[in-house]
């Protein structure tokens, strides 16, 4: 494991939190830089990288979610989001425009350092992963080329997110058999700390919207009631 701390933005408006979770962060041994609105946000990933951004949704001017959907378009760092509002709607939301995880306000020392720690894991996994050659398999018309990381079909190109692409590779890697939601937060995200398993339902939607618009059937992703999902093979 590398020496180096991993970097996180805290963005939020309040110095409470600012203050609560830089604190409790940098005791963790990481180096954290705060912004304060999403103008600011956007300037210091701008130039800087880094690991992980904590971000608040209710910011002055421009909301979290704003934020998040820019970052997505040039970066695939991952997003915790904070906020106050605890409904399914909100973290839906936060879920479908790129967020990584939601965790409501007020919440605990320990709940916040949990996420965070999984999420930085899932990233520098996914880091270790990427020098590595992939396969190259086919199914139902749709091939997936893991060390190219893309997704093509007699279309064209499936224009997918990091996140979306390592669903797809893992439905498609088991085509034909049901995998629970538990089995694709682990294997496609390696999540070992997650308290939702509704965000495999956004993400899923998302994929299956990102294979209608290439031309492919969304149908190929099935729902199996009361269990999971499978990638039908042809």
């Amino acid at each position: 494991m590398s020496d180096v701390p991993a970097r996180i933005l805290v963005v939020d408006d309040e110095p409470s939190i600012t203050e609560f979770v830089s604190y409790n962060l940098k005791k963790e041994g990481y180096e954290v830089e705060v912004a304060t609105d999403g103008d600011a946000a956007l300037a210091a990933t701008a130039a800087r990288p880094f690991d992980l951004v904590v971000l608040d949704v209710m910011l002055p001017g421009m909301d979290g979610y704003e934020v998040c959907r820019r970052l997505r378009a040039s970066s695939d760092v991952p997003v915790l989001f904070l906020s106050a509002r605890d409904t399914e709607l909100d973290k839906v939301v936060g879920l479908e425009i790129g967020g990584d995880d939601y965790l409501a306000k007020p919440f605990g020392v320990r709940e916040l350092t949990a996420r965070v720690k999984a999420l930085l894991r899932r990233r520098q996994a996914g880091s270790r992963d990427s020098g590595i050659a992939g396969e190259r398999f086919e199914v139902s018309g749709v091939v997936l080329d893991e060390a190219a990381h893309s997704a093509t079909s007699a279309h064209g190109a499936i224009d997918l997110t990091p996140r979306e692409f390592e669903l797809l590779a893992c439905l498609m890697r088991h085509a034909g058999r049901v995998l629970s939601r538990e089995q694709l937060l682990r294997d496609a995200w390696g999540w070992e700390y997650l308290v939702e398993t509704k965000t495999v339902d956004t993400h899923v939607k998302r994929l299956r919207d990102k294979l209608e618009a290439a031309g492919v059937d969304p149908a190929l992703v099935e729902t199996v009631r009361g269990y999971g999902y499978r990638f039908r093979a042809q």
